[in-house]
């Protein structure tokens, strides 16, 4: 199989899997015991966290706390901000979040807050003018994702946080995405919780974390035991919590040479896939995005059929957020992206690790250039037998155009994505 799907979930480092093998067995005490093998255990813990706050940049290890992934975190960190300041009733984020976001504001819409959903711009930027409008006195937490997980678009966090502290406002980042892809100092950035997941940067499932700035007040999600100095109750997932610190390591500290091949690679599949299939595009394209992910649209063909095609074929990918799949409706993110139905239902997306060949990018490249050819032959033999007009292709060429950046339709393959924001 060439596995394609990595922002859904990614491979457990071989060495990520060898060393949490010992928390199963030999190493299973209770961290919360008074004897020797439980505070042994609780040493490693602490270890585990020291090195996860080193990794993201944090000034102490009394920020980090240990969840059971992305989704709990996202949900302690609005739920806190929001008691932080119970006067405030208005929650700003944006059109293109993770579903743990968005239905998150839907269930405290139906309790009485109002949330602000910022649009975006054809290319996934934020409409920085809508969300300066948007920060009132009435506001008690803004969340935004950094790295978006079907575009990979990044968002300017650094640019953000600075803004809303000015109003003073808590800052919620949905980090999930960019943690282990991207450099980052969070001593330095202006980010108040920051949300993490060990699964997709090579380490477990049901493991992640919150960052905490020191100094902000929190209130915990679960209570119960004093686990997590009363943060987070609940028997520490020992096995995960190592694997987490030593699957963030790994990516941190292998970064620069990972980064620079997931990007040649990213590179290829994207302009080979455009110069060979005609009417497609690369939603993003042009700015600043995670190395990892493209997000192509192929116009008269729908992605569901492509992938299941895909799949026979050995190749896995994905037509959007994976907590999505199997759904009827089209990417909320492309639509907010001004994307057409019709070609929001024509999206792949590709993300990619440092597992990745290049071998495995040309017969990616090869497979589904072949398997358009032979969609698109048998959409018109369909056509052809039926009452239906076929679309005219300068008809289609102009919707697909809606999204396309000028540079794409010249046949131009400048970049410009490799800037941080």
């Amino acid at each position: 199989m060439i596995y394609l799907d990595n922002n859904a979930t990614t491979k457990v480092a071989p060495e990520v899997e060898e060393r949490m093998r010992l928390f199963f067995g030999a190493f299973y005490g209770n961290p919360s015991s008074l004897y020797d093998f439980g505070k042994g255990i609780r040493r490693t813990i602490e270890e585990a966290r020291a090195e996860v706050a080193r990794f993201l940049g944090a000034r102490s290890e009394r920020e980090i706390i240990f969840t059971s992934g992305g989704t709990e975190s996202n949900h302690t960190a609005i739920h806190s901000a929001l008691k932080a300041h119970p006067e405030r009733r208005r929650i700003v984020t944006s059109q293109v979040e993770h579903s743990s976001i968005r239905n998150l504001s839907r269930s405290l819409e139906r309790e009485g807050y109002e949330v602000v959903s910022i649009g975006v711009s054809k290319q996934g930027t934020l409409d920085w003018e809508a969300f300066e409008n948007a920060l009132t006195d009435q506001v008690a937490v803004v969340s935004m994702m950094w790295a978006n997980n079907e575009t990979g678009v990044l968002f300017p966090v650094d640019r953000i946080g600075r803004f809303v502290k000015e109003k003073g406002i808590l800052f919620h980042v949905d980090g999930v995405q960019a943690v282990g892809k991207l450099q980052m100092n969070l001593s330095s950035i202006p980010i108040d919780f920051l949300s993490f997941s060990a699964h997709k940067l090579h380490g477990p499932k049901g493991i992640g974390g919150l960052y905490v700035r020191e100094g902000i007040p929190f209130f915990p999600l679960f209570v119960g035991g004093r686990q997590e100095r009363d943060r987070r109750a609940g028997t520490e997932n020992v096995p995960g919590i190592v694997g987490l610190a030593f699957a963030l390591g790994l990516a941190v500290g292998r970064f620069s040479e990972n980064e620079k091949w997931i990007r040649s690679l990213r590179n290829r599949l994207e302009d080979r896939l455009l110069r060979e299939i005609p009417e497609s595009f690369v939603n993003g394209y042009g700015e600043a995005r995670i190395s990892n992910t493209t997000n192509i649209t192929i116009a008269r063909v729908e992605a569901e059929t492509l992938l299941i095609r895909l799949s026979e074929a050995g190749v896995a990918a994905s037509s959007g957020s994976a907590c999505l799949t199997g759904a009827l409706e089209p990417s909320h993110v492309l639509e907010a992206m001004g994307l057409p139905r019709e070609l929001a239902f024509g999206s792949l997306r590709f993300s990619l690790s440092r597992y990745t060949t290049s071998e495995e990018i040309d017969m990616t490249i090869q497979t589904v250039s072949k398997l358009v050819r032979e969609l698109r032959e048998l959409n018109k033999s369909s056509l052809r037998g039926t009452s239906q007009a076929m679309p005219k292709q300068s008809e289609t060429s102009e919707i697909a155009s809606l999204a396309r950046p000028p540079q794409i339709l010249a046949g131009k393959f400048a970049r410009n994505d490799g800037k941080r924001l």
